[in-house]
């Protein structure tokens, strides 16, 4: 299933060209991430109090076009890979009509935040994730 998240292009985003600065796309999809989440009704603020933390492993990201100031985007994202311990993100910044701007790949791991290591996801969140 796809999770679309609406995101608005801000001049702080931008260098003086009125492009966007690369390190920015990471933070669209990590707020897509967090509205994926929230769909499912999973609110991180409620796991971080349990001692469990959503962290980023890592992410491969190509950037194909630039996007501009005042720009209305989408993110776009699948989880074509959920484990025990860890999900997989697709991650697409689109333009009107699917134009793709930045496509990333982000595994996500799941991580007990006493014990400062990787941990298996909570059962009731991993059903609600599984559907």
């Amino acid at each position: 299933m796809q999770h679309q998240w609406p995101i608005r292009i801000y001049y702080e985003d931008t260098d003086a060209g009125g492009i966007v600065y690369h390190a920015n796309y990471l933070k669209y999809f990590e707020r897509a991430r967090t509205e994926w989440l929230r769909s499912f009704g999973i609110e991180q603020d409620e796991l971080l109090a349990a001692g469990i933390a959503f962290v980023v492993r890592s992410v491969k990201m190509d950037n194909y076009l630039p996007a501009r100031f005042n720009e209305l985007l989408t993110v776009a994202s699948t989880v074509p890979a959920l484990k025990r311990a860890s999900l997989t993100f697709h991650q697409q910044l689109l333009r009107e009509g699917g134009q793709i701007l930045c496509e990333a790949e982000v595994l996500v791991a799941c991580v007990d935040q006493n014990k400062g290591k990787a941990t298996a996801i909570p059962s009731q969140v991993l059903g609600v994730l599984k559907g």
